[in-house]
């Protein structure tokens, strides 16, 4: 039986002819979303305004982006340079709903929680709700904010872009310039969840290992290799160096994307793609040698307890232009986030 969540993305990356087959239900998609935002648009159905502001990092496609880097740089610069008390919504994909919403704690697990949104506490420390439901992850955030005696300046919804029913002050959107819109449909044909002019209603982030003349750019820099568990040090072992062959895993949107950067870093790869989130059993990375294994941030999280050492993490950190912080700072202010008499009082 085809497994839909690996063929679809392996057919939009190689643009596949046999997705022309699929065009009836991009257009019925089309229809649908269409008339979801005419609805929303003239009031028919009413979007949610939160109490508290909300900026939404989100993309027009299906698979990573780079959103989560870039949201966890931006609590970053919000908590420390602007000092403002932040929170963030995830929808908590994978996680255990019957628990929704929830406030992630640091030692939660990622099938309860979700993988993104435990990495995001663990990276940041930053309040975070997750849960479908995102009115009722706002409300339980504010909650908890104030239970903490530290009320929400704005919240950062991760990802949420094509959920009308939230409201938003402000949306920044990320594009992977290397993977660029493949062959242009809309869901399923192809990869695109919203029209290319979607882009001209938003800030557009781009990010990608090429050139490109926007004023708005994030880069990834990678990290040093940390063990997935302190065993590996216990047992003596080093992490793999260049030009060392490895095994590569990664269960994220776009892996392919992690494994052209280990080979940027100059390891021989041997690749293991699987599906955005996927579930790891033991049996998913025990290979026939001893080779070592390299994997995302966002894969240790479901990683933990399968196996024990010879596993190694590659962090990654966003690194954006000064213009995306001078906007965001305009914006902040343009909405009443920051003041110019805070901002002189600082």
């Amino acid at each position: 039986m085809i497994d839909l969540r690996t063929a679809l993305p392996k057919a939009w990356a190689q643009q596949s002819s046999w997705l022309l087959w699929l065009l009836p239900l991009s257009a019925l998609y089309a229809i649908v979303t269409g008339l979801q935002r005419t609805l929303y648009r003239f009031n028919l159905k009413k979007a949610y305004l939160s109490p508290v502001p909300v900026m939404i990092i989100g993309n027009i496609t299906v698979g990573g982006s780079g959103k989560t880097p870039l949201l966890i740089e931006l609590v970053r610069y919000l908590t420390q340079e602007q000092k403002l008390n932040v929170g963030v919504i995830s929808r908590g994909y994978g996680g255990d709903t019957s628990i929704f919403p929830h406030i992630v704690q640091p030692d939660d697990l990622a099938e309860s929680v979700g993988d993104e949104p435990l990495l995001i506490v663990q990276q940041t420390g930053v309040a975070l709700s997750v849960g479908s439901n995102r009115q009722a992850s706002i409300a339980c955030l504010i909650a908890y904010a104030e239970s903490k005696n530290q009320p929400l300046d704005i919240i950062l919804s991760d990802d949420g872009l094509q959920h009308l029913a939230l409201g938003r002050q402000l949306e920044w959107i990320v594009v992977d310039t290397d993977r660029g819109f493949g062959n242009g449909f809309l869901l399923p044909t192809g990869f695109l969840r919203e029209q290319l002019d979607r882009l001209d209603t938003a800030t557009v982030i781009e990010h990608g290992t090429g050139t490109s003349d926007s004023l708005y750019q994030m880069h990834l820099i990678a990290g040093e290799l940390e063990p997935l568990s302190p065993l590996s040090l216990h047992h003596r072992l080093k992490a793999p160096q260049p030009p060392q062959r490895v095994h590569a895993v990664a269960g994220i949107g776009n892996p392919s994307r992690f494994f052209n950067s280990l080979r940027q870093l100059g390891y021989d790869v041997i690749e293991h793609p699987f599906a955005d989130h996927h579930p790891y059993q033991r049996q998913d990375i025990q290979f026939d040698d001893d080779l070592p294994i390299i994997t995302t941030a966002k894969d240790a999280q479901r990683l933990q307890g399968l196996i024990y050492f010879n596993v190694w993490v590659l962090p990654v950190k966003a690194s954006l232009t000064s213009a995306c912080y001078a906007l965001l700072y305009k914006q902040l202010l343009d909405i009443g986030v920051l003041s110019e008499r805070r901002q002189n009082h600082r």
